[in-house]
């Protein structure tokens, strides 16, 4: 018998095993995904692939687990939905994921080709829906597309400017069959993206940064995409610059790091924002200037300074703020060509004026008695160390964080900056635990935000996650409240949650241990006997509703503008 004749015959694979097989090859390890009709071809086929698959209780929570995965490894993260009401549940999260430029693939269940528009039992358009949140997105009609589709989705999402990126597949698709092929890479001639920026350009801002008096880094969450951190700290250690973040930058420079001014906009620290507002020269990386920092006032954002742009993504260069450099690239390799081209900046007047800021506008807060957000957050880095990821729900407890806790390197502070996603907390802590198991995740929440969610308690039980809960419990919807305070002369009007469950009770009924902390001299034995344990544990800090987060931007004030404990500090 030739040897033709002895090879067992090659069976087709169904679209499903195909998916599958395609996610493993490229590296996939985890799906969080909700089953349902149109996608139990995919589980049924899940039972026999090594990729992982995590059950969170509800799909919205499925799509931030998966970008929390993301945000804390720099891997994609991917997730999975039935159709109808299980892929629009996703919509908030994709949104979360698009405006914070983070890597994701998207798989949602459709029914079957010959139903689509028919408006059948869970039919719902949703490429149409997700059009506007998606860096790209897949109708897939035939099996024999999918191993192209997926490697084709994978890139767009990994590369240039990352995103999320949804494939819809059909249920005769996944039923269908697909031969065997050779798995060429993908090859878009219509998507492009850049990575090394115009050398020449790098040479006029070197040369910009060394004629400056008083210049300034402003650092995004570009930064941390790309990982370009220890780039900018040695750009900054080399020419002695001052570096203020994003939100989303934090973490890109250590927060205690001597040139590290802090956060920059409307809540960020007064130095940092007084030295933008001074400086002669702006280098941007990886920002998108947000109304957060800029208040929207372009033409008053940094009025004395020569800004240079630094973005992968050309779309943005010029958005906002035009540029008198502007340099389209990767952060990383750029900074790393710019850095030999740099030397030590005579800028020590500059330096001395913003320590004397520093000095005059300490970011502290006065100890009253009462249990202060400020030191729970101050106790939370005592307790953790240097080691520590930090997720945020949206809200008050967040810039608290934002502003307290010393977040040491890159991807570790995870936020919903862009979009404020209240609910995005607790999943993608999930996310995040999941991707690093023996890491030590601590969920800072507020009771508002907690409860958008709070039924993902059962996940983190399910699969003994050892996450850290602390949850600032005020009983109102305080940034609302504050800003109701602020600007609605203390009309408050829907902000009382007068009807909040005991929360101790609460984790406890869901098999997880709750401890209650009113004093501020428990704050501190709370939360390390809490960060010991290698158990999941919710710590309920009641705190008062009148607690604030200061410094505050006036809306549509430029940044100088500042209420600093009830004082306009200009």
């Amino acid at each position: 018998m030739r040897d033709e004749e002895k090879k067992p015959p090659c069976f087709p694979r169904s679209g499903a095993r195909e998916l599958l097989e395609q996610l493993a090859a490229a590296g996939v390890e985890v799906i969080f995904g909700y089953p349902g009709g149109a996608v139990l071809t995919i589980y049924d086929a899940l039972l026999e692939s090594p990729i992982r698959h995590v059950l969170p209780r509800h799909e919205q929570s499925a799509v931030h687990a998966a970008d929390g995965y993301a945000r804390i490894s720099g891997r994609i993260g991917v997730c999975l939905a039935t159709s109808g009401p299980g892929a629009a549940n996703m919509v908030t999260g994709i949104a979360n994921a698009f405006m914070d430029s983070i890597p994701l693939l998207i798989i949602t269940g459709q029914v079957s080709t010959w139903l689509l528009g028919t408006d059948s039992f869970q039919e719902v358009d949703i490429t149409g829906i997700t059009m506007p949140i998606t860096k790209h997105n897949y109708l897939v009609k035939r099996a024999q597309d999918i191993p192209r589709v997926v490697r084709e989705a994978i890139h767009i999402a990994t590369t240039g400017r990352p995103g999320p990126v949804l494939i819809d597949l059909p249920r005769d698709v996944l039923d269908g069959e697909v031969k065997p092929e050779t798995g060429a890479p993908a090859e878009l001639k219509s998507y492009k993206y850049f990575s090394k920026g115009n050398i020449g350009q790098i040479k006029e801002a070197a040369k910009a940064l060394a004629r400056s008096q008083k210049p300034v880094i402003y650092a995004g969450g570009g930064i941390i995409t790309s990982g370009a951190g220890d780039a900018l700290r040695e750009l900054t250690e080399k020419t002695g610059i001052p570096v203020v973040t994003t939100l989303n930058g934090i973490g890109s420079i250590a927060a205690r790091h001597p040139n590290n001014l802090g956060m920059v906009g409307m809540h960020g620290t007064t130095t940092a924002n007084l030295a933008v507002h001074e400086c002669d020269l702006l280098l941007a990386v990886g920002v998108r200037f947000d109304d957060r920092v800029t208040s929207g006032l372009t033409e008053r954002f940094a009025p004395k300074a020569q800004v240079l742009h630094i973005d992968i993504d050309p779309a943005e260069i010029g958005k906002i703020l035009r540029p008198r450099i502007p340099i389209v690239g990767d952060a990383r390799l750029v900074l790393t060509d710019l850095l030999p081209l740099t030397a030590p900046c005579a800028i020590e007047p500059w330096r001395e004026r913003l320590r004397d800021w520093q000095a005059q506008y300490p970011l502290c807060y006065e100890p009253d008695g009462r249990l202060n957000p400020q030191l729970i957050m101050e106790a939370l880095g005592e307790a953790c160390g240097d080691g520590a990821c930090v997720v945020t729900d949206v809200g008050q407890h967040q810039m608290w964080a934002a502003q307290f806790y010393p977040v040491t390197r890159p991807r570790r502070f995870i936020t919903s900056a862009g979009l404020g996603t209240m609910g995005f907390g607790l999943p993608a802590a999930i996310g995040a635990q999941i991707a690093c198991p023996d890491d030590l995740i601590c969920l800072v929440t507020g009771d508002g935000s907690f409860q958008m969610n709070v039924q993902e308690l059962a996940t983190l039980r399910q699969y003994a996650l050892p996450i850290k809960i602390i949850l600032m419990n005020n009983g109102v919807l305080g940034m609302v409240r504050q800003i109701q305070q602020t600007f609605y002369r203390e009309r408050y009007n829907e902000i009382q949650l007068t009807a909040n469950p005991d929360f101790v009770a609460l984790a406890a009924a869901y098999g997880i241990r709750g401890l209650r902390v009113e004093k501020p001299a428990d704050a501190r034995p709370a939360l390390r006997e809490a960060v010991r344990t290698r158990e999941p544990v919710l710590l309920d800090f009641i705190i008062s509703p009148d607690e604030v987060v200061l410094p505050m931007i006036h809306p549509g004030k430029v940044i100088t503008e500042m209420l600093e404990g009830g004082e306009d500090n200009a």
